[in-house]
């Protein structure tokens, strides 16, 4: 029996024997010896200087109380971080500024002391404050990515996407909602990101025809705020082909077509992340086979979608990274939305920025969540 076993077992004998009668309390001294191996005057001096146990006392944190902890403050901060999709506290720092006023549309004022405690709250502050309630959903998908051969050869490969400061330059990839087969026909995402200021578009197709997907990538590009200036894609054959290659190549000025290295997915890290935080995080990994869903993922992605990430959702970017000793140190920026980044950028017109800053007053986070979040149940409704 080892020494903390016998404590616990000395710890339960104590209590009856402190309860028996003068025979009882032999038999209870016959047990202990023959079990603990003590000799029986031993035995007879602990029990008789063993002292009532006490609870275990709870170490009390040394400081002041934190000023945090009202009710009304986290029940503000939880309302808006569930909004925004879980963001990390550097990133829910800034939507607490750009939101505030849309909060006190949406569920009335709020008192001035809860106001001045959530523009000085600071990131790690409030990473502490939502740690006991912060769930992460993670799921596993399957790869779709089939090599086009055809043009392999006539794409040149960049690997240095993450230095395009001028808007206009995209990454691209698409998002498989198959669930767990691969067969058959399902809804296929494509998801585009701006490199320089992160703005997304996206948009859905039945399968991967070359068509379909040709088709939406004219229709991003209409929709951007920006010229298109280059695109960067993988060595997937529903992008490498030469319906989009002759579209971006052969035109009067010319797009600058890129792809990545094969099996160097880091080479994409920009719309891999995005695939993850603006697709995945919100869909899941469900198999939309319905052909129907097609039409109301492009009504979603066009209309709320579209406007909700790239006007109220910040990210950060990488400024630098290196290497110290053994560890990689990166470095990002100040996280700003993609509508911030486009309002600062000295390439884009002052026409444009006007515009956008008028349709950034007509908008509402919360109203665009909730739109967002019914037409997402609709969409979860239909499929299998």
């Amino acid at each position: 029996m080892s020494p903390l076993s016998k404590k616990e077992y000395l710890t339960a004998v104590w209590l009856r024997y402190q309860k028996a009668p003068r025979k009882g309390k032999i038999k209870i001294l016959d047990e202990l010896c023959a079990n603990c191996h003590y000799n029986r005057k031993y035995a007879i001096r602990i029990l008789r200087d063993l002292k009532t146990p006490k609870p275990p006392r709870t170490k009390k944190k040394p400081g002041r109380k934190s000023k945090y902890r009202r009710p009304e403050f986290i029940q503000v901060l939880k309302t808006i971080w569930i909004t925004a999709n879980l963001p990390c506290g550097k990133r829910l720092k800034i939507i607490l500024l750009l939101w505030m006023d849309a909060y006190q549309i949406q569920c009335g004022s709020l008192p001035d002391d809860i106001l001045k405690k959530l523009s000085s709250v600071s990131p790690a502050t409030i990473d502490r404050i939502l740690k006991p309630t912060r769930h992460l959903y993670r799921g596993k998908g399957r790869c779709a990515t089939k090599p086009g051969l055809l043009l392999k050869h006539h794409i040149p490969i960049k690997t240095n996407q993450w230095d395009e400061s001028r808007p206009g330059f995209l990454e691209a990839d698409t998002v498989h909602h198959c669930g767990t087969s691969l067969a058959g026909l399902y809804a296929v995402t494509l998801d585009t990101v701006d490199i320089a200021t992160e703005w997304t578009e996206q948009r859905a197709t039945y399968g991967m025809g070359h068509h379909d997907i040709f088709e939406q990538i004219k229709d991003v590009e209409e929709t951007l705020p920006f010229p298109l200036l280059g695109l960067d894609c993988d060595n997937g054959g529903e992008l490498c082909n030469k319906n989009i290659y002759g579209y971006l190549t052969q035109r009067q000025a010319p797009v600058q077509f890129t792809r990545s290295r094969p099996y160097y997915k880091n080479d994409n890290a920009h719309i891999e992340g995005k695939n993850w935080t603006h697709i995945r995080q919100w869909l899941g990994y469900r198999r939309f086979e319905n052909p129907e869903i097609v039409h109301l993922l492009n009504d979603l992605y066009k209309k709320e979608w579209r406007l909700f990430h790239n006007f109220f959702m910040p990210s950060m970017k990488l400024v630098e990274k290196k290497r110290v000793g053994s560890k990689i140190i990166k470095i990002h920026d100040d996280p700003k939305t993609p509508y911030q980044r486009i309002l600062e950028s000295k390439f884009i017109p002052n026409k444009t920025k006007r515009a956008l800053k008028e349709q950034f007053k007509t908008l509402n986070p919360f109203q665009l969540r909730k739109t967002i979040d019914e037409k997402i149940a609709r969409i979860h409704s239909l499929a299998r």
